[in-house]
């Protein structure tokens, strides 16, 4: 990988996310299970009208705004998109939520918040497109207070992807340099931070990439009558990846799923479990 190419990443990664593309294939929520799986996330925190959630890679705000209205929690949303950043703060006024929901623009391994500012971090589908994913550990870490709870979801891999699961599109769609657990627990762990529970949602992937390909094909036939314009947009790589996908699920290969972890108290405890 050359020296430019974490930022790259992710520059290539916000711009896409922005799009009117990848609300289409989508839809709302950006991540497999949908609201149902961030509600779960928010159980596993602990989360109460007293805490206080970061969520990082907040995108346009979806899952901010349902964990303030779920569980009574003040959000504060990081991306490294403005644009998704000015969506979600125009969303949280519309929703009457912009005293406990904010956005803000920054990056994940680089966070401009202060120390122990948190009681739960929340990251859907975003750790595994982190260039620098042992900063990014650290500063999850960096900004929870003591027996803070952090929880991911995200895209789960074994030994070996097919090779149409590589490169820059791959990256932006979460895949390319998917984990398998056990390693997104190693940089949580060297964190600072103790696992507390994992959890196989393979099936919310499936259902997720199933509803994917069948946009795709009502996008292509859009396009195809004229309806819809999507320039720069490779939608026969987008539909070999999404086939590609598919079936790195059925084989096994390829999965999601939810990994909690917690700072452990002062006496070295940890207190609760899944």
């Amino acid at each position: 990988m050359s020296s430019n190419a974490p930022e790259t990443i992710k520059q290539c990664c916000a711009v896409a996310y922005e799009s009117d593309f990848a609300k289409l294939l989508l839809g709302e929520s950006f991540h497999p299970g949908g609201l149902a799986l961030t509600e779960r996330l928010g159980t596993l925190l602990e989360l109460t009208p007293a805490s206080r959630v970061l969520d990082i890679a907040s995108g346009k705000g979806a899952s901010a705004l349902f964990l303030a209205e779920r569980f009574g929690c003040d959000v504060l949303g990081i991306d490294y998109s403005g644009q998704n950043v000015d969506q979600a703060n125009a969303a949280a006024v519309d929703k009457g939520l912009d005293a406990r929901v904010r956005f803000q623009q920054g990056d994940a391994e680089k966070l401009a918040v202060d120390d122990g500012a948190f009681d739960a971090i929340v990251c859907e589908c975003a750790f595994c497109t982190f260039p620098d994913k042992t900063a990014a550990a650290g500063e999850f870490a960096r900004v929870l207070r003591g027996s803070g709870r952090v929880g991911l979801s995200d895209l789960t891999r074994g030994p070996v992807l097919p090779a149409e699961l590589d490169g820059l599109l791959a990256w932006i769609a979460c895949i390319a340099d998917a984990q398998p657990v056990d390693e997104y627990v190693r940089y949580l762990g060297a964190a600072g931070l103790e696992l507390v529970c994992t959890e196989p949602h393979d099936d919310a992937l499936l259902e997720f990439v199933r509803q994917v390909r069948t946009r795709l094909l009502g996008v292509e036939l859009m396009v195809g009558l004229k309806k819809l314009d999507l320039p720069g947009v490779d939608l026969t790589e987008a539909k070999r990846m999404s086939q590609a996908a598919m079936a790195a699920i059925q084989q096994g290969s390829l999965g999601y799923a939810i990994v909690c972890a917690r700072i452990v108290g002062q006496d070295g405890i940890l207190r609760a479990d899944c």
